[in-house]
């Protein structure tokens, strides 16, 4: 995400000072509270927009029908479009247009998403997203209070999704069952800890940039990652614990 730095927010012995002023901790602490509290708020928001959407386009027959037609492919790759145009137009963008945004990728992933009820009976797919909820929770948990440094660990898991991507796209010709039992066995790993990175990823970067006007960016992106790492690792649950219709 953002790498750019902030000449008036700076690290140094005695702390975080903005415009060469100390910040006390506590006055970062509170700040950084309410600055995550706005990152699970819009997150746990979207992921439950998307919930909604998927059942809705899902129960009314549109799903079944779409995705039997080549514009099933059109609702597959449009939310990495959004991704994309968020990611890469953050600094252009104005705070408000980024909301915007966010709610309307939640839409169109809801749209997208809405094939698993399709294929998996609604029981199971409750209970994977209670299963996904509560080991989120508990990694988000860690990300955020762990003093150990996890930023070694970014390159390698974002490698790793990397070939989950290639390997699922080999086998949507492959059709291997044992290869799909692989990625979605590693996605849950790699997931569970872009979920952990993220967060303490997301706390540093309050910390690095307390003060500065773009912080209601970051709280919206931070966010997003968080989003999109619940339903990727969601997915890949079920996969294992999902039934199907």
């Amino acid at each position: 995400m953002a790498e750019w730095s902030d000449p008036r927010v700076a690290q140094t012995g005695a702390g975080v000072t903005i415009d060469g002023k100390p910040v006390a901790g506590a006055a970062i602490d509170a700040g950084l509270r309410a600055h995550m509290l706005k990152v699970y708020n819009y997150m746990a928001s979207g992921v439950l927009l998307t919930g909604i959407v998927a059942m809705l386009f899902a129960n009314s027959g549109m799903a079944a029908q779409v995705m039997a037609t080549p514009l099933r492919w059109v609702l597959i790759f449009a939310p990495l479009a959004f991704v994309m145009v968020m990611s890469f137009g953050m600094h252009k963008l104005s705070t408000a247009s980024l909301q915007a945004m966010f709610w309307g990728f939640a839409i169109v992933m809801g749209l997208s998403m809405s094939s698993i009820f399709l294929v998996f009976s609604g029981e199971s797919i409750a209970r994977t997203f209670f299963v996904t909820a509560a080991a989120f929770a508990g990694l988000s948990l860690y990300g955020y209070t762990t003093k150990k440094n996890l930023s070694g660990f970014g390159t390698f898991l974002i490698m790793g999704v990397i070939g989950l991507l290639i390997a699922s796209v080999v086998n949507i010709f492959l059709g291997s069952s044992t290869l799909q039992l692989v990625v979605s066995f590693l996605g849950v790993l790699i997931f569970a800890g872009l979920t952990a990175y993220d967060t303490q990823r997301i706390k540093s970067e309050y910390v690095h940039f307390a003060g500065h006007e773009s912080i209601g960016k970051l709280a919206i992106m931070g966010a997003l990652s968080l989003y999109l790492d619940f339903i990727n690792m969601f997915q890949f649950l079920l996969s294992f614990l999902g039934n199907r219709e």
